[in-house]
């Protein structure tokens, strides 16, 4: 494993990072705790000290199921990072579009609210980080989320503070670390093989600012590890029977075919692990977080640190 300060101001962490919506047990098919926490074990084994989470995966269960992981082995040097604004507890039938009852809540007393809640489940006394869940740009444009990080810092309840950039939204909220690149010690953002919109703008602005880069999605869900076709298809409890449909399948599987020269560049190495390393390999990006259900995908992931 190899490991990086996230930024100028965060602490030290690996570069292979756990992204653990996935565990939280819903939105991605069926998942078996004991699995969940043999992946999460054996990414400890393997040298990962980053683990990204937040409160509404799984409803605030896996939040609790790193809890419990760390809580047989010791935090040690572990890096938790979690989210915030993505409101499950306030939310009614109305509120689902898909991925259960959730509705953005960026009002400053539920943000600080909403960070005790992750505190008590994770056991902890401070979070090592809290990211605003990315949230749309008239959250943002208000003072009460950037007060609520303010106040959470100074209070110790948060040790960094940190914005999930909005999907797709990569150029559009750039402007927001220079706003706010004084509270703002890292960022989440979409980017990989075939999403680098966040070339443009966000890094450099990222690196101007000395702010880590957090990257999700970077196997697109699963795309880039080369098992999914044209007739792939997803269950109703699987978020990627929306964010990979049938027609979003055939335009990404079109442009993969265009790419399939960057994965024949090294032979002996999977194609997830050659587009995680195609992440770190960009000088603005610290950390990635692939999803593990399995203590086999958390192994693979962690070789990509190899092609570094």
């Amino acid at each position: 494993m190899l490991y990086t300060k996230l930024g100028k101001r965060s602490p030290q962490i690996s570069v292979i990072g756990f992204g653990a919506w996935a565990i939280g047990g819903r939105d991605w098919g069926k998942t078996d705790d004991t699995v969940s926490k043999k992946a999460l074990h054996t990414a400890l084994d393997e040298g990962v000290t980053f683990i990204d989470t937040a409160d509404v995966y799984g409803f605030g269960h896996s939040e609790e199921l790193i809890a419990s992981v760390l809580k047989e082995r010791g935090k040690g040097e572990v890096i938790i990072a979690t989210k915030a604004g993505n409101d499950f507890y306030n939310a009614g039938d109305d509120d689902d579009n898909g991925y259960g009852p959730i509705k953005q809540t960026y009002d400053k007393d539920y943000l600080i609210w909403a960070a005790e809640q992750s505190l008590k489940r994770l056991g902890v006394e401070a979070l090592d980080i809290l990211q605003l869940h990315s949230p749309d740009i008239e959250k943002l444009n208000r003072d009460e989320p950037w007060e609520a990080l303010e106040i959470l810092k100074r209070d110790g309840k948060i040790l960094h503070a940190g914005l999930s950039i909005q999907s797709f939204k990569e150029s559009d909220q750039a402007f927001l670390l220079d706003e706010h690149h004084d509270i703002l010690d890292c960022i989440q953002v979409r980017y990989n093989l075939l999403e680098r919109e966040a070339e443009k703008v966000l890094f450099p602005k990222a690196q101007q600012y000395g702010i880590g880069v957090i990257v999700r999605i970077p196997l697109l869900f699963g795309l880039l590890t080369g098992k999914f076709n044209r007739d792939t298809r997803f269950g109703n409890n699987d978020h990627r029977r929306m964010n990979l449909s049938s027609e979003k399948l055939d335009s990404y599987l079109t442009e993969l075919d265009d790419i399939e020269p960057v994965f024949e560049e090294h032979p002996g190495y999977t194609k997830a692990q050659i587009s995680l390393a195609f992440c770190l390999k960009h000088p603005a990006c610290h950390t990635v977080i692939p999803g593990g259900k399995t203590p086999e995908q958390v192994i693979d992931n962690c070789r990509a640190a190899e092609l570094i």
